[in-house]
């Protein structure tokens, strides 16, 4: 595969995957493992800890990438399946950054951005976590934020 053919593969593959997130998110976190998604809404479930069972989803959603690595490996003739496979991992690293540690500052790496798309993001989810059930959310993505989003001047941003 060619070096073109190859980025193009990661980059349709990272912005395939907020698909892929949105989807498990609306009908497997708040669906059938909600069980697993439930202290990540409520706060009062996870006093005084660190790890949430909600962080189960980061190895269940490795999984995808680390099969692609190795079978891409092992595998002769799918060697494109690497390309995939990384692109399943940025999306990973940038969720991870964008989630865990800019909306909910788990890591004390970066603070608030000023500019318009990062404030949607933040409104985005808080109005994703004003609802504390597993009924009634909106907003289940994390890039592609709603453009009722970038206009709202009331930020509805949720603690950790």
């Amino acid at each position: 595969m060619n070096v073109v053919s190859a980025i193009g593969l990661v980059l349709v593959t990272v912005l395939g995957m907020e698909f892929v997130a949105w989807t498990a998110h609306r009908y497997v976190m708040h669906g059938f493992l909600w069980s697993w998604h439930r202290d990540h809404h409520d706060p009062r479930l996870k006093e005084g800890r660190f790890f949430e069972r909600n962080d189960l989803f980061f190895m269940v959603f490795a999984l995808p990438s680390m099969l692609g690595f190795i079978l891409s490996a092992v595998i002769p003739g799918l060697g494109w399946l690497l390309w995939i496979a990384i692109g399943i991992c940025i999306y990973g690293l940038i969720y991870f950054l964008i989630h865990d540690v800019y909306i909910h500052q788990r890591f004390p790496w970066f603070r608030q951005l000023e500019n318009k798309y990062s404030k949607a993001i933040l409104r985005a989810h808080g109005a994703h976590h004003a609802v504390q059930t597993k009924e009634g959310c909106e907003s289940f993505g994390l890039l592609l934020v709603a453009g009722k989003y970038f206009r709202s001047r009331k930020s509805r941003i949720s603690a950790k």
